[in-house]
């Protein structure tokens, strides 16, 4: 009997059964001392209940290969003996009938126990010295009450275990899933970082180093025309520092801090009209509406990468910034006469990290459920449009119409 398998009830069942066995055996004796035969029963029965007490270690062991099937052979044979001796072993057939279930195959352990209920039978009859009705009745229905409740447990046993093991793909199933949700929760954080960094500080410092530059050209010759560059950069570096500190905080970007988007829009034209010399022009159409915070960041961001890459690439004259409240959307224009590009042409992010702006304003419009559409030639300027449905990025508290403020100034800030 494979005992490694064995529930809580089935280990008391199991109790139940040897303690059976054990009375079984001690009325066999005992019923043989008025027949004058209790020592050669005793023995018979002592010989049986060794055997049957090494089952449970030769379940453990399974060696050699069917071990168990010659023990219960060795068993069979043990009953055969007591019950020549004795007609009281007739009762052991019905213990005997659970161990044979439980070690053989279904269709042979029914065998078995049908060939157990013949030698039953034939043992008491011959020991009655008559067969009579009751004599085949009581093995036979003791033998069927036998098979179908072994075989009924064994069949909640292995839906039992059919549970059990579900159960356990189930939970390691949850366990991988949260894994995998950890992993693109990361990977999607380090995404917008990347993003958050680019189009603030790592587009800061670029401004910077051009303000530099453009002091470094002249300073030898005119060190008051270099000052307001310097100052400039100052301005832009104080900035990115509280740019950083939101990373850690995780809070709106600064430029949103107690302004409205159009605010925000117009003094970074005019910063990004200081920086790099282009003309920014900020306009705003349509009945102005509040927007999600995320929606406004997104938007100035958006804006701020497209000014960057003006500043940086386009060799712009003009820029124009307009921001449009409509109907069913509200969307961002980022025109310039700069030299253009041909979309078509961009192909990987170089390993630089340059081309990286229109792919990170594309992923933050897709994030939000926008979308992002360049148009552009060269020698033709750059178009960027970026729009949002009304329905996500409208706030819920409701419409309601201002003029757009006037740019606010950029204050002298000291380290």
């Amino acid at each position: 009997m494979d005992v490694s398998a064995f529930t809580p009830v089935l280990r008391a069942l199991r109790t139940c059964l040897h303690l059976l066995v054990a009375v079984l055996l001690v009325v066999a004796v005992i019923a043989a001392v008025p027949r004058g035969d209790v020592v050669p029963v005793a023995v018979a029965a002592g010989v049986f209940a060794g055997a049957y007490a090494v089952g449970p270690r030769v379940a453990r062991l399974a060696r050699p290969r069917h071990a168990d099937r010659w023990w219960l052979l060795v068993l069979a044979a043990s009953w055969l003996a007591l019950l020549g001796l004795s007609p009281e072993a007739t009762w052991l057939a019905f213990p005997l009938f659970v161990v044979e279930l439980h070690t053989l195959p279904r269709v042979a352990g029914i065998a078995t126990v049908a060939a157990t209920t013949a030698a039953a039978v034939a043992g008491y009859s011959a020991h009655r010295g008559a067969l009579s009705l009751g004599t085949v009745l009581g093995p036979t229905l003791g033998a069927a009450v036998t098979v179908g409740m072994v075989l009924g447990y064994q069949a909640l046993h292995r839906e039992s275990e059919a549970r059990r093991r579900l159960i356990a793909e189930l939970v390691d199933t949850r366990a991988e899933l949260v894994a995998s949700e950890r992993r693109a929760g990361v990977l999607a954080e380090r995404e917008r970082l990347a993003r958050e960094i680019h189009d603030t500080l790592a587009q800061g410092l670029s401004s910077i180093q051009l303000l530099l530059r453009a002091a470094e050209r002249v300073l030898p010759g005119d060190p008051e025309a270099a000052v307001p560059h310097v100052r400039q950069a100052r301005v832009t570096a104080t900035d990115n520092l509280a740019e950083a500190r939101r990373f850690v905080r995780a809070l709106a970007p600064p430029s949103l801090d107690g302004a409205s988007l159009e605010s925000a829009l117009a003094r970074l034209c005019a910063r990004s009209a200081e920086e790099s010399g282009v003309a920014v022009r900020f306009h705003r159409t349509g009945d102005v509406f509040p927007l999600e915070t995320a929606y406004q960041a997104a938007l100035l961001r958006i804006a701020q990468s497209a000014l960057a890459n003006t500043a940086a690439h386009a060799k712009a004259e003009r820029a124009e910034v307009t921001l449009s409240y409509m109907d069913a959307s509200v969307t961002l224009d980022i025109v310039d006469d700069g030299v253009g590009f041909a979309p078509a042409a961009l192909g990987a992010r170089p390993a630089d990290g340059s081309g990286y702006g229109l792919i990170t304003m594309r992923a933050r419009a897709e994030e939000l459920g926008g979308r992002v559409e360049v148009e552009s030639a060269p020698g033709q300027g750059t178009a960027i449009a970026a729009a949002f449905p009304l329905a996500a990025a409208r706030a819920d508290t409701g419409p309601h119409d201002h003029e757009t403020p006037a740019p606010a100034p950029i204050p002298e800030q000291t380290p």
